[in-house]
């Protein structure tokens, strides 16, 4: 019986890219695990740079950082790349959403240069479309939900039933008209909900919704993170990405290169 050899050392990371996708269309079905899948085989075929794990078993470095549900559009997503070069991040962005399918675009990325990423991604703004639902239902129990001191809602988890009080993570709620829809029938309830543990989504809102209210939509919610990112102090989300930016001093960082053609022949054969 031959033995297993001993995992090759991998190439420490010399640079970190922080990016932003988002989940448009079918693609919002999409879980993280199959997203997890695409993104690198994505990463393969736009011969991005990628340090790699340690082990028998090495995978791309890429960090996740508070993904939306299966099932949830999102115009705000982000990941982290640990590259063993370094590259242009405007290059890094045009070729990675060229190699991913549509409805899986990568919108914009940075040059990773201030810590406790993860910490800025404090709140979560989201939409709500409530079919089969006023606007006047909407407002009514909204109202009923923020007089409450607390909402308990109940989640099934892979550990079984958990309690938790929906309503301390909503920052801001509010039913909006829907300009060029017709009929009383069609509402959207605008969210901003604080990133907790335990993490509050948009349908434990809805369960808090029918607990305090009885408002029980007959369609499934059509549900889309619009924005993540620090609560300002007028109560918006300001962009995550823009510390980074700022850091990187006048000249936008533009010492990095991108990734030579010699580079592009050694990881096509990957």
């Amino acid at each position: 019986m031959s033995r297993r050899q001993p995992p090759e050392k991998q190439e420490p990371p010399v640079q970190r890219v922080r990016i932003h996708y988002a989940k448009r269309g079918p693609l919002r079905f999409t879980s993280h695990r199959d997203f997890a899948r695409a993104l690198e085989r994505a990463l393969r075929r736009a011969h991005i740079p990628m340090a790699y794990s340690s082990g028998f078993n090495p995978h791309p470095r890429v960090s996740y950082l508070s993904a939306a549900p299966t099932g949830v559009a999102s115009e705000a997503e982000y990941a982290e790349l640990a590259l063993r070069e370094t590259v242009d991040p405007e290059w890094l962005v045009a070729a990675l959403d060229k190699a991913l399918p549509p409805g899986l675009d990568v919108c914009d990325g940075v040059i990773a240069r201030v810590g406790g990423f993860a910490d800025r991604l404090e709140v979560s703004s989201w939409r709500v479309e409530l079919e089969g639902v006023s606007e006047e239902e909407l407002t009514r129990a909204v109202q009923a939900f923020l007089a409450a001191e607390a909402v308990q809602v109940t989640r099934l988890t892979k550990k079984g039933n958990r309690e938790f009080d929906a309503r301390h993570a909503v920052a801001h709620a509010a039913a909006t008209s829907v300009a060029g829809v017709a009929g009383p029938g069609y509402a959207i309830l605008d969210l901003v909900v604080r990133q907790m543990t335990p993490a509050v989504r948009p349908d434990d809102v809805l369960s808090g919704l029918t607990l305090v209210a009885d408002l029980e939509p007959p369609v499934p919610p059509r549900v889309t993170r619009l924005a993540q990112g620090p609560l300002t102090e007028t109560g918006g989300i300001d962009d995550p990405l823009k510390a980074d930016r700022n850091a990187a001093g006048p000249d936008g960082g533009s010492e990095v290169a991108r990734p030579s053609a010699e580079h592009h022949e050694i990881s096509a054969g990957g």
